[in-house]
């Protein structure tokens, strides 16, 4: 990550004068963390708007009691929002709150006896092995910009990247001569991940008849840069996804991380080691990767009550 935070735009004043308050917090949490810029923006935003209803009833942020926040949050549930959301918020003022107690401007932790909503853990979305061919064939590689899109569909499934890690890719992170890109993840934490022949092949490929087309003069080490020759953001390449995928006959609704999905699970459906998997997905926590065993385990059922003449 770089030395600014540029990309995590500054909301406007937060209210009853705490905003350099918030804006310390916010700093604290990318030295100490190196979380994204788009993880920063969304505590400032929850952080915010807890500020701005506190402010009107006469409070500010480091002012709130236990009983403000459980008002703030039922608040929220009565007007729809989900339990996933609703943790996400209580998760943004803990860690809020418990820094002002580290840092010694409070003595106690207001969200501290605040139970979490209970979540039910979702199973990611996939995609089969032959709708994934069906994807990656889509682009036309005959046009510059086809062939940069086949070239980052392949990335994105070889490695399992995070659409974030992929659009992020600079010339200098990718190893022809060891095939591998080396990637720096949630909290900046490094690791190296295979490429496989197909993606080296396209990447090739694209690296000698396409990206020179798409630079021309820019000097910039974008790996997978737009037409214009700059670095393309998250929802550029999205909207690619989406069309590609509709060109590919694909009707289910897709997320960014669908590929991402599809590489744990046909990797676990083909043998492979859970720890194996956790380390190429970038998982700190092995509890987060052994999701993608229900996802398996799902598969193998359903392929056996298809074709097993008693399924």
């Amino acid at each position: 990550m770089s030395g600014t935070r540029a990309a995590a735009p500054r909301a406007g004043e937060c209210a009853g004068g705490s905003q350099e308050v918030l804006e310390a917090f916010i700093d604290a949490l990318w030295m100490e963390r190196g979380l994204s810029a788009h993880t920063l923006a969304a505590y400032r935003r929850d952080l915010t708007a807890l500020g701005q209803w506190l402010e009107q009833r006469g409070r500010t942020l480091m002012a709130a009691r236990r009983d403000d926040l459980l008002s703030y949050l039922a608040q929220r549930v009565a007007a729809g929002a989900k339990p996933r959301s609703t943790a996400r918020l209580l998760s943004s003022m803990r860690r809020f709150f418990r820094y002002q107690v580290r840092e010694g401007r409070l003595a106690e932790d207001p969200s501290a006896r605040i139970d979490s909503p209970r979540l039910g853990r979702p199973l990611p979305g996939s995609l089969s092995e032959e709708e994934v061919d069906a994807l990656l064939a889509a682009p036309d590689p005959g046009a510059v910009l086809g062939l940069r899109d086949r070239a980052m569909l392949e990335v994105l499934y070889a490695c399992g990247l995070r659409v974030s890690e992929l659009v992020a890719l600079t010339l200098e992170q990718f190893n022809p001569r060891q095939g591998v890109l080396r990637l720096f993840g949630k909290g900046n934490k490094e690791r190296l991940v295979p490429l496989g022949e197909e993606a080296l092949d396209w990447l090739d490929r694209y690296l000698r008849d396409a990206r020179p087309v798409l630079m021309g003069a820019q000097l910039d080490s974008c790996l997978f840069p737009t037409a214009h020759g700059r670095a393309m953001t998250r929802q550029a390449f999205w909207y690619r996804i989406k069309r590609h995928a509709a060109s590919a006959g694909i009707a289910r609704p897709l997320s960014p991380h669908t590929l991402r999905h599809a590489f744990a699970t046909h990797l676990l459906n083909h043998g492979a080691d859970l720890r194996v998997v956790q380390v190429l997905l970038g998982h700190s926590d092995l509890s987060t990767t052994q999701i993608y065993t229900h996802v398996a385990r799902q598969r193998l059922r359903d392929l056996h009550s298809r074709h097993h003449p008693r399924g």
